[in-house]
């Protein structure tokens, strides 16, 4: 996606992190860190929707509740980006949601160009390092729903990866909970992460989609691992796009166990 055509450009407040901007191109709105490597984008006539693909299939979890019950859940989000995630929990799955985020000018820029709400008693941003931030007690087995989109400016490697990361994560949820990841990197580093989820969560409890046109591969650990039968996955994909509006079907054809 090819920009630097850059509309608002608010330095960061910290020398060690990079400035926030984003560019308009035709009816979308992309965020950039410093760099012309996309972070997040938004359907400007649509904001609550979810624009990037690989943003969607972090909703694959819907996939292991049933709908009824998703509004019941509580979604965090280790990263904002342009907060598509965070602002499609708390606005169109109605759930409590909280999302944490190192850079305040990223916060700040969602909610001036991006469209994210101000908190209220559904909706919490967090400013802080999302590595601490996940290990705390307050959050110990809170979480029903756990996306985490976390890339520096250079969008090379995830900056969290470690098995003490993944160990903290499986912890924060709770007994059916879900972790979704995006994995992108120019070192190649989707099967060393993987292996790290696999070794945390239990290769019985881990599922990926095939990579996405752009090298984004999402992938899912359960809490406690679970293999809903045909039946049941292709009633909630279909559930999944006639009320949310996502491509549930086709995520039946490129999300499958690794093991």
């Amino acid at each position: 996606m090819a920009r630097k055509e850059t509309t608002g450009n608010p330095k960061s407040s910290k020398a060690s992190l990079p400035e926030v901007n984003f560019s308009d191109h035709g009816d979308v709105r992309y965020l950039h860190l410093g760099s012309p490597w996309v972070q997040g984008s938004m359907l400007i006539d649509k904001p609550f929707e979810i624009e990037l693909e690989y943003l969607q299939r972090m909703m694959v979890w819907l996939l292991f509740l049933d709908a009824g019950a998703v509004a019941t859940r509580h979604a965090m989000q280790l990263g904002l980006g342009s907060a598509a995630l965070t602002k499609f929990c708390h606005k169109k799955l109605k759930m409590k949601t909280t999302a944490v985020e190192i850079n305040p000018q990223v916060i700040h820029a969602c909610r001036l160009w991006f469209k994210l709400p101000a908190d209220d008693v559904r909706l919490q941003v967090i400013q802080a390092d999302a590595g601490q931030e996940v290990c705390k007690e307050k959050h110990l087995g809170s979480v029903d729903v756990l996306q985490v989109d976390l890339y520096d400016h250079e969008a090379a490697a995830p900056v969290l990866d470690s098995e003490d990361f993944y160990a903290h994560c499986r912890q924060a949820l709770g007994e059916e909970g879900i972790m979704t990841v995006n994995l992108f990197g120019r070192d190649s580093s989707y099967a060393r992460s993987l292996e790290k989820m696999t070794r945390v969560f239990g290769a019985q409890a881990v599922w990926a989609f095939k990579p996405t046109r752009e090298g984004n591969t999402i992938v899912a650990a359960q809490r406690q691992p679970s293999r809903p039968d045909r039946t049941q996955l292709v009633q909630r994909a279909e559930t999944i796009e006639s009320r949310w509006g996502l491509p549930g079907k086709k995520w039946l054809r490129l999300f499958k166990p690794v093991d």
